[in-house]
């Protein structure tokens, strides 16, 4: 609050926060099940040698022993002055995550249009000024991911995870041609990607999906579409889970896709019997030996259909 300024470990989670948010973004932050302020994210920027920079200490969790600093910084202008309860009406779709999580397990949760367009007439209007943090000299990084282990060095190098896939996933798809040619893919050439929000986890309680694509601004019905991701081949074990997150979810719930990297013949016929669509998605002139950023994966990323 006093620098207007957000910190994230040097860990893969910290990493996934820091790709996933966007600058132009709004965030509010969770403390003690309340929502305080609005903010607007106008700057990014991965600092090396953190553990030695302000405002922050390094810090170390006792039960796995592990020592954190916070090289991903986020830079954020005040929008809204607020302090409200959780249990507002208004942020039932915050309260479901965090209940059926357990409570603060990850670092962020992205909430839907209507939280964001309920959370911008809370409080009033910010008249907060930000101190500006001096650093008397510093490198910034471009955070890398590789599939090759032996170039991991945290928290310049990370190694691909699904947290990364995910993300990746949810930011193609956030493409509106891109979403409509998703579900042509899918078989829903009547649906619109005009009229729905690609958001990241959602918690159930059979678990946790992916991805969670649905009415922006449902009337009479909200179709929801439910993506599974995996980095590796798919498993018969992830068809009974989607069938269970479909029948939990209802009449509502209009698809549910897989997205992997293979399917044996096996799974692919226990997906089609299922009605899941089963997807795979590939990095076109990725060589895995290298590291890469985040945003050139992203322009390498597509998504075709099924192989065995």
């Amino acid at each position: 609050m006093r620098y207007g300024l957000a910190g994230f470990t040097s860990s893969i989670s910290g990493l996934w926060t820091f790709v996933e948010i966007q600058e132009g973004d709004y965030v509010s932050f969770l403390y003690g099940a309340r929502v305080f302020n609005l903010y607007k994210v106008v700057k990014k920027e991965a600092l090396k040698g953190a553990d030695k920079l302000p405002p922050w200490p390094p810090i170390t969790f006792k039960m796995s022993g592990k020592t954190y600093y916070f090289p991903f910084r986020l830079y954020l202008e005040p929008i809204r002055d607020m302090n409200e309860p959780m249990v507002r009406p208004e942020f039932a779709y915050v309260a479901e995550n965090l209940l059926l999580r357990g409570g603060y397990r990850k670092t962020h949760f992205q909430a839907d249009q209507i939280t964001l367009h309920a959370v911008s007439q809370m409080g009033e209007l910010s008249n907060h000024f930000t101190e500006e943090l001096k650093l008397n000299s510093y490198e910034s990084f471009q955070p890398k991911l590789t599939w090759n282990k032996s170039l991991e060095s945290l928290p310049e190098v990370f190694y691909f995870q699904e947290l990364i896939l995910q993300s990746i996933i949810r930011h193609y798809l956030s493409d509106i041609h891109k979403l409509q040619d998703f579900f042509l893919k899918i078989g829903l050439n009547n649906l619109k990607g005009n009229d729905f929000e690609v958001l990241g986890e959602k918690a159930l309680p059979e678990g946790h999906v992916d991805i969670f694509v649905k009415d922006a601004q449902p009337v009479g019905t909200s179709r929801k579409i439910i993506v599974e991701v995996k980095t590796h081949a798919a498993r018969i074990e992830d068809i009974i889970q989607l069938k269970d997150y479909m029948r939990e979810l209802g009449a509502e719930c209009i698809a549910a896709v897989l997205i992997a990297q293979k399917y044996s013949k096996n799974v692919l016929k226990k997906a089609r019997d299922e009605g899941i669509f089963p997807l795979i998605y590939f990095f076109e002139g990725i060589e895995t030996q290298d590291a890469y950023l985040f945003e050139d994966l992203k322009k390498k990323f597509a998504i075709g259909g099924d192989r065995v």
